[in-house]
């Protein structure tokens, strides 16, 4: 161990362990059995960061693990924005520079059990102010939060119900701060113990005492998935498979048909002709059907994304306008600036126009959906507020048709789980080439995953629920929690800080006394 530290004095050397060690927990995603690695991942980057030299080390270790991370989460990218990807993994990295100085200024050297105590609350808020700001959309959104690895734990999102993905991050970076300082703070072992005591228990708590979606009904939706479709007409020949798959569901007694994301690519309002065949499908299947349009507008000008719900007289007027673009891939932050990412990787030609607010649509039959489109689907907000308003059902629609030989089908897919389980309503995920899946009120999966190799119509039987979550009532508590706990102990800085600059009163001196002699006398 002793020689490992002497190797870590080189700069570069101490660099890439940063990296690494800021990449492992990224290998809690993909594995559905490693989501326990979640809960020990961060400690080599701890330790590291705790062993810091200097303050101003410890921000660069931040850095180095937070690119690390970002460009483990986002490696798929690599073959579509090519050296922009790296770019991108060291801006969003320097956001872990804070953390890391934190890191280094609780635990450094011996730290007594108050500082360990307050570690443990300081350092799970820290992380979640680093999530919360690379959680704008401009900045890529929040894809790969840290609590999004734990989509298949029961436990976890039950959790997710009162907390949302926040809780779940927070209560991981707070298991790791506790196993780092138990394997390398003796003194200190006590409060570590009782930090992974009273996240036991709060994980027991929200098991036993979180209120459960109630189940009110069920209804049948179908998810059509054509495959890859490649080549100068693929948008027709798209067309037509979808058309074939969905003829495939007449007499399956469905309540709603799900096109995935760019599952048309003519705005309706110029093809009144194909508006017409979707009608007829919705008639002879009995059902309306949610399609995707990634056209240019032709009532306003440039080029939109739209889910537009169709039912048997042709379109019903009911349609959302994507209104969270992805960076790069739909528009180009900055294009003054950022315009050349054009010439080095597959970025947007054309910047894609937002829409202005969210929509909830109702079926005829009285269903009530709250559309999104991709990567809207990673925001817990949008959600949320979809489920204020009244929806039955979350669904969105996507494409990875670019990614499908890396894990972002899968990864995208996960987190309908976590959606569902905040807001206790079932979603939809549904995609043009897979992975498709569906989550019912709490998170769990109903029925089968559409592979990246599937191309079919699949129904499934989904369990409505009604109710409120905590989540959904309270919001992103656990942020507002995080940053009264920074608040206060950058104000209990504040204050030490006045003290001991503030200069010592000097000794206290009496006053000096003045005597005064009689003058001589003459003659004396």
């Amino acid at each position: 161990m002793q020689r490992f530290g002497h190797w870590l004095v080189t700069p570069w050397r101490r660099s890439l362990v940063a990296a690494l060690a800021g990449a492992l927990p990224v290998l809690a995603f993909p594995a559905p059995s490693l989501w326990w690695f979640a809960y020990v991942a961060l400690v080599p980057w701890i330790l590291l960061l705790r062993a810091a030299p200097t303050a101003r080390r410890a921000l660069y270790d931040g850095w180095c693990g937070g690119f690390g991370f970002m460009l483990a989460m986002h490696h798929w990218l690599l073959p579509n924005l090519h050296v922009f990807t790296f770019v991108i993994a060291a801006l969003l990295g320097a956001l872990w520079a804070p953390w890391g100085w934190l890191v280094r200024h609780f635990l450094a050297e011996a730290p007594g059990p108050g500082r360990v105590g307050a570690a443990l609350a300081v350092l799970p808020s820290g992380w979640l102010m680093v999530e919360l700001v690379r959680s704008w959309e401009g900045l890529g959104g929040p894809w790969g939060m840290l609590g999004a690895s734990q989509w298949q734990v029961e436990a976890a999102l039950r959790l997710a119900s009162v907390g949302g993905v926040w809780l779940l991050s927070f209560l991981a970076v707070a298991l790791n701060v506790a196993v780092a300082v138990l394997i390398s703070i003796r003194g200190s072992r006590v409060p570590a113990v009782a930090g992974l005591v009273a996240t036991a228990t709060v994980t027991s708590a929200a098991w036993a005492w979180s209120p459960r979606p109630d189940i009110d009904g069920r209804t049948r939706i179908a998810v059509v998935q054509p495959g890859v479709i490649q080549g100068a007409d693929s948008g027709d020949r798209r067309f037509e498979a979808e058309e074939r798959l969905t003829r495939e569901l007449v007499g399956q007694d469905l309540d709603l048909i799900v096109w995935g994301e760019s599952s048309v690519g003519f705005d309706l309002g110029r093809r009144p002709d194909l508006a017409s065949r979707i009608g007829a499908l919705s008639r002879e299947t009995g059902a309306p059907i949610l399609v995707n349009v990634d056209a240019r507008r032709s009532d306003k000008p440039g080029i939109y994304k739209s889910s537009v719900l169709v039912g048997p007289d042709g379109l019903t007027g009911a349609r959302y306008d994507k209104m969270r673009l992805v960076p790069f891939g739909e528009y180009v932050p900055a294009r003054s600036l950022l315009g050349w990412a054009t010439s080095v990787g597959e970025a947007a030609g054309e910047d894609r126009r937002r829409g202005s607010e969210q929509v909830v649509m109702t079926a005829g039959n009285g269903l009530r959906i709250g559309p999104m489109v991709c990567f809207e689907s990673a925001f817990p907000d949008m959600s949320r507020h979809l489920a204020e308003d009244g929806s039955d059902v979350l669904v969105a629609q996507s494409a990875t048709s670019t990614f499908q030989q890396s894990w972002a089908p899968e990864q995208h897919a996960s987190l309908a789980a976590l959606r569902a389980a905040e807001t206790g309503r079932p979603m939809v995920h549904a995609t043009l080439t897979g992975v498709s899946a569906v989550y019912d009120a709490s998170g769990q999966r109903v029925g089968p995953w559409l592979g990246t190799s599937v191309n079919t119509a699949q129904v499934y039987d989904v369990p409505l629920a009604q109710g409120a979550t905590p989540y959904v009532r309270f919001g992103d508590w656990p942020v507002q929690v995080a940053l009264l706990i920074l608040a206060a102990w950058c104000a209990g800085e504040g204050v030490r800080t006045v003290r001991v600059r503030r200069p010592a009163p000097g000794p206290r001196v009496p006053p000096a006394r003045t005597t005064h002699e009689s003058p001589a006398r003459p003659g004396r």
